[in-house]
Formats: structure tokens, sequence, C-alpha cells
């Protein structure tokens, strides 16, 4: 199922999930407060995670939807891989653009702090089209905030706060904008410091039937 993929940039290797820091404690409970209010009513049968990363947030999704049937793929990295199998996790080797699935294969798609790694933003979230039949789950960090918030801990300075590997920035508006390029948007949160979105597919509108008789006036 594996892709060639060009060399991309991993960002941080700071463990957001792990940190005993408890600023980075309750920021991650308020991401996952807003994850876990984005995700769809009804329970998906198949899910993909895109940009799998250590695997927390699909471990979260197996507690959740026990019966789904769950995919993740990332670049490749070997220290990523040894995580989904300490977790148990089904994770594949592709690149976002070029997606090793079928059409309209998964009832939940996930791309959580994928696309500002992403040379063509827009290519990507075309190709999540096509694999994805209901609903999706995006997440980026919130510019200038993310900047601002690296400075103010001290990191990145000489790159003005900019993370390594992270190559495009948006604003809440402005990725809730890309997403609604192929989507309908369905909530936007805003945990500090991300941007959230939550969309589904666009359904191609139902044509009208053949119109009835006029309507009798009313006396």
């Amino acid at each position: 199922m594996s892709l060639p993929v060009a060399p991309v940039a991993t960002g941080n290797t700071f463990d957001k999930y792990g940190s005993a820091n408890p600023l980075v404690r309750r920021m991650m409970a308020g991401f996952f407060a807003a994850l876990d209010a984005s995700l769809p009513g009804s329970p998906p049968r198949a899910i993909l995670e895109v940009g799998l990363g250590e695997g927390e947030v699909s471990n979260r999704l197996r507690d959740r939807w026990p019966d789904a049937r769950m995919v993740g793929i990332d670049l490749p990295d070997a220290d990523l891989a040894r995580s989904w199998k300490e977790l148990g996790l089904a994770g594949a080797y592709a690149d976002i653009t070029r997606l090793p699935f079928p059409d309209a294969s998964f009832d939940l798609v996930l791309a959580i702090e994928v696309l500002e790694h992403v040379p063509d933003p827009a290519a990507a979230v075309a190709e999540l089209q096509r694999v994805a039949r209901g609903d999706l789950v995006l997440s980026v960090p919130r510019e200038p905030l993310w900047r601002v918030a690296n400075m103010a801990r001290g990191k990145y300075l000489g790159a003005w706060g900019n993370t390594p590997g992270h190559i495009q920035h948006w604003s809440s508006a402005a990725f809730t904008d890309l997403v609604r390029s192929r989507f309908r948007v369905r909530s936007v949160r805003r945990p500090v410091p991300w941007t959230m979105v939550a969309a589904a597919v666009q359904r191609p509108a139902t044509p009208a039937g053949p119109a009835g008789p006029p309507a009798s006036p009313r006396p």
C-alpha cells in the first residue's frame, strides 16, 4: 500500500500528548474537547486518518467506535510505525495527494495537524474529497497566534516563531474558506491555538420532479 513520497520536514518533535506541563495539558484538553464535539453523531463504519502521527487520535476514535474499520496513513517514519504497532493500529505509508484508496471509501476522514506541512493543500483537499463519502474533521495551527505562542515560550525566534516544517499558514477564516471550497462546513471551533473545521461531502441536488397542478386560489 505504500507509495514513493518526496522528503517533507516533519516539524517539531515536542510531545504535546505526553507533556506533563500544566499549560500544555490544558491546551490539549481543549483540543480534544473540540475534536469530540466535531465528530459526527452517527457511528462511522470506516475511518481514515491522514497524518496518523503517533496514533493518539486514532486510538481515541477506536475507543469511541470499536466496531469501525480504521486505517491511517503517514509519510515513512520508522518511529511512527513502531508506535502504530504498539497501539495495534493499521498504518501505512502514503502521500496525501495520492491516497491508495478507491473513491468514496470512508464515512469519516480526519486530517489533524497535517495540511500546514503540505506543499499543495488544494490538491490534498481534493484528494480527501475523492475518498470521503460522509464527514471530515480537519485542523491546523491558527495563525498568527501559533507563531506568537512559540515566540512567547522562546522557540524558533530566528524564524519568527514558525515551527520547522510548517510551510502553510492560515487564519481561521482563510482555512475555513479552503475547506469550504470542497465541502459543506458544519462547524468551526477554535481551541487555542488551533482552528478545527467539521465538514461533510457535498451531495448533488436532487432534481425537482414534474410540477403539479397550480394551487387553487384561496377564496
